[in-house]
């Protein structure tokens, strides 16, 4: 036996014997042999995975749906690379396909700069935003705007002008 061979039957001797050292592990004595066979296999086809997975695992050449410029050419909405769908944000449309934005950005080859938000649906969140005061320091008034300033006309019917005679 070579010392390859020997380091691997020790390990899944191992891997066997802390299986059934489990409490929770039902298991019959005839169950032991075929079970450290198993290990034993998967122990050898990992041992050789390594050099056929790195000629397979070479990274996949993924393509986009629409191109980069198409995606964000409507201000209304930003374009999927993955599916070609509209969307105002892609944060939960990656999260559903188990992607970050970052990763999705590295698989398309997009700039790091590259929105996950339509700029229109960011323009009305920033605009609720400072209406409701957030980012302004404790005790900060919000700045005074003309349009706030103008008088506001009373309600009901207007007074009724007189005309001297």
């Amino acid at each position: 036996m070579t010392d390859e061979t020997a380091n691997t039957v020790k390990l899944a001797t191992e891997l066997t014997m802390a299986w059934l050292s489990n409490p929770n592990t039902r298991t019959s004595a005839d169950d032991v042999p075929a079970f450290l066979k198993s290990m034993h296999d998967a122990l050898i086809g990992l041992s050789s995975a390594p050099a056929e997975a790195s000629a397979e695992e070479a990274a996949p050449e993924f393509t986009g749906a629409v191109t980069s410029r198409k995606s964000l050419a409507n201000p209304d909405v930003i374009i999927s690379m993955i599916d070609g769908k509209p969307y105002k944000t892609l944060t939960r449309h990656l999260s559903t396909n188990g992607l970050t934005p970052a990763e999705y950005r590295t698989r398309y080859g997009l700039k790091t700069d590259y929105p996950m938000t339509a700029p229109s649906y960011s323009a009305m969140r920033r605009d609720m935003a400072k209406k409701i005061g957030l980012g302004r320091k404790p005790g900060q008034k919000a700045p005074a705007k003309a349009a706030d300033l103008a008088p506001v006309p009373k309600r009901g019917r207007p007074a009724k002008v007189v005309e001297p005679d």
